[in-house]
């Protein structure tokens, strides 16, 4: 398993040590806090980074099952970083607004996303036979619908694996995802809730910097998977060849074998 070397020093450049002020604190943080300084907490770093290399590691082991991942943030600072990430990666999104029963209600979120589908191909047929007014709402209707499903709009079942920025915002997408036995990554600043997150990462969640951070480790880590699944299919596929080559080998020679004895026989009723 290969995932990104991260250490404090980067840590500490993306200001992932800033929490909140105190007065905004979370009492369930406590364990994650370090201290305070000019009234802000300051968050343990040599346990984010030891959480992130177990967060990774679980992203590394989804990724390597054939898993798939849910990016969830619905806050400006981070909701196009996750977009980006997931989509260079082939995962899913939401950046815009968590559904209610998004998970829990996925039967009814599978129709809405077929409905944007049919939206996408009626507005892209040449012989549409629509008036304008008909397509005006049409288009009003699935960008409504491409802002709140698009980054879901190809996920066939629930994912194997959640990432949340901001816990406070994405306090639905939690309950959710909790209550499927779905396992969670979350970054958790000092303003957090940690209850429900299987795999939390102390560090704040609202600079850009620490969001990119989080991000590109996660891309790293997905790609990393994918490349070294590949190199176990083409290892597999090898042996598998020299395995059928070693089988079409002894086939051959068990039929020589045969030859050589139905001639020796012959040979020998000849000569008596």
């Amino acid at each position: 398993m290969k995932i990104p070397n991260v250490t404090i020093q980067q840590l500490l450049e993306a200001g992932v040590h800033l929490g909140h002020k105190t007065l905004r604190w979370n009492p369930k943080m406590k364990r994650y806090i370090f201290g305070k300084r000019d009234s802000i907490h300051i968050i343990d770093l040599t346990q984010t980074l030891e959480l992130t290399k177990v967060a990774l590691a679980k992203v590394y082991e989804t990724i390597s099952n054939n898993g798939k991942i849910l990016f969830v943030s619905t806050k400006k600072q981070a909701s196009e970083a996750i977009a980006e990430v997931a989509k260079e990666t082939d995962q899913y999104f939401v950046n815009y607004r968590w559904l209610g029963g998004m998970l829990t209600n996925w039967g009814t979120i599978s129709n809405s996303i077929k409905k944007l589908k049919k939206l996408e191909i009626d507005l892209n047929a040449e012989n549409r036979g629509f008036t304008k007014k008909e397509l005006l709402k049409m288009s009003v209707k699935k960008d409504k619908l491409e802002r709140s499903l698009g980054g879901i709009a190809e996920m066939k079942k629930v994912p194997d694996l959640v990432f949340v920025i901001d816990t406070n915002y994405e306090s639905l997408a939690i309950a959710e995802s909790a209550k499927l036995g779905i396992p969670i990554i979350a970054i958790l600043d000092s303003n957090s809730n940690p209850d429900n997150i299987d795999y939390p990462i102390p560090g704040n969640d609202d600079a850009r910097r620490a969001i990119d951070l989080y991000c590109n480790l996660i891309k790293e880590t997905i790609n990393s998977a994918k490349s070294s699944s590949s190199s176990v299919e083409i290892k597999k596929e090898k042996i598998k060849d020299v395995k059928s080559e070693d089988k079409t080998k002894t086939i051959q020679e068990l039929d020589r074998e045969k030859l050589e004895k139905k001639f020796s026989k012959d040979d020998k009723e000849k000569l008596n």
